[in-house]
């Protein structure tokens, strides 16, 4: 590719689909498509959206005057695949049937695959991509147990900002991702701590649906009689369990809401339900970050704290005071997954990293 490569990232949500054009690293164009929920609603599947929000794509990328013919590569957010190892994955069709029959689960990121590749078909030589979906799998053999072998551990994590935010930190000292030992810590609406072993996450909370720090909404860990005990009673159905794990769990079972800000807010002005489910919460990722440790046999180059509620230093300085011994600490709120995907797409094209392919 020349020096002015034109990149589409699509990036699907729940309720949102973001795109952009970037111009090698610059981004040139930014925009978050909302969709209102009695539209979506009227979808039985995830995957029944596509048409839908590829037809939004196309209208806004026309209505801002963007040539389609101008771009050469077009990347999605990964989504619900088969696990894979960290990378850039070419969208073949394999991937496409996994996405599209949802045979790994639904999630509106598997729209990103999808969408990207119907538009690369269009354009006369670009390619469709994915990196680092939720379910790149690194794990050790050791991590894969969990006490009973009809239930293995799995992987389900942050892995796009936690790959991205590793290797921002590693090139800001001048080293490599792949010979530094790190825990990376995502706060948002889900928490995830990952031990980084030389460039590969041999270990990591689920952080999708029952393990590690309970978060905004969801419970992480919770004692298992005391939840098979509520199962079986007869007072819930399956869905509501499920809510309890994820949606409705963490911030948002104890204190109603799942805004990390609100409640800091509330606990700023003394209320002391508020400051002690938020210490809590702290507590809980400063003992997974002490547990990545013990992964990394105490050898830690560095601790690093990224995602929406990395902005609030009161909880970041919650969590530090517990942590600090085992490695230095460094704070890079928010996240960039439309630049880091942006970053992989043009890493793969200049050749840099592999384009891998899914089987």
């Amino acid at each position: 590719m020349g020096a002015n490569t034109r990149i589409l990232v699509i990036n699907p949500g729940s309720t949102s689909t973001k795109i952009a054009i970037f111009q090698q690293e610059k981004v040139i164009f930014l925009k978050t498509i909302k969709h209102p929920p009695e539209t979506l609603s009227a979808f039985r599947r995830i995957t029944d959206q596509y048409e839908y929000r590829k037809d939004i794509i196309y209208e806004e990328l026309k209505s801002a005057d963007v040539q389609l013919d101008t771009i050469d590569v077009v990347i999605g957010r990964g989504g619900m695949v088969k696990p894979i190892a960290s990378g850039v994955y070419r969208v073949n069709e394999a991937m496409r049937t996994d996405l599209l029959e949802c045979r790994r689960g639904e999630h509106a990121s598997n729209l990103g695959g999808l969408i990207a590749a119907d538009i690369a078909q269009l354009l006369p030589s670009a390619e469709a991509f994915i990196a680092d979906p939720v379910v790149v799998d690194e794990l050790q053999p050791l991590a894969r147990y969990s006490g009973h072998p009809d239930f293995e551990r799995t992987s389900v994590f942050h892995a796009l900002n936690q790959k991205a935010i590793a290797r921002t930190h590693a090139k800001s000292i001048m080293k490599q991702y792949e010979e530094m030992n790190l825990i990376v810590v995502h706060l948002g609406g889900g928490i995830t701590v990952g031990a980084h072993h030389r460039g590969r996450v041999i270990d990591v909370n689920q952080g999708l649906d029952g393990d590690g720090p309970f978060s905004p909404e969801r419970s992480g860990t919770l004692p298992m009689g005391a939840f098979l005990r509520a199962a079986f009673s007869g007072l819930y159905r399956y869905d509501e369990m499920a809510e309890m794990i994820v949606g409705k769990g963490g911030l948002i079972a104890y204190l109603g809401t799942n805004d990390a800000y609100i409640a800091e807010r509330e606990a700023m002005d003394g209320d002391e339900k508020y400051r002690e489910v938020l210490e809590a919460m702290a507590y809980q990722v400063a003992k997974e970050i002490g547990a990545m440790a013990t992964v990394l046999k105490g050898e830690v180059d560095a601790i690093l704290v990224t995602g929406g509620m990395a902005n609030s230093k009161w909880i970041c300085n919650l969590i530090i005071e517990r942590v600090y011994r085992i490695a230095p600490v460094y704070l890079y709120p928010g996240q960039d997954e439309m630049g880091a995907l942006a970053e992989n797409a043009l890493l793969a094209v200049n050749g840099e990293i592999e384009i891998k392919e899914y089987r």
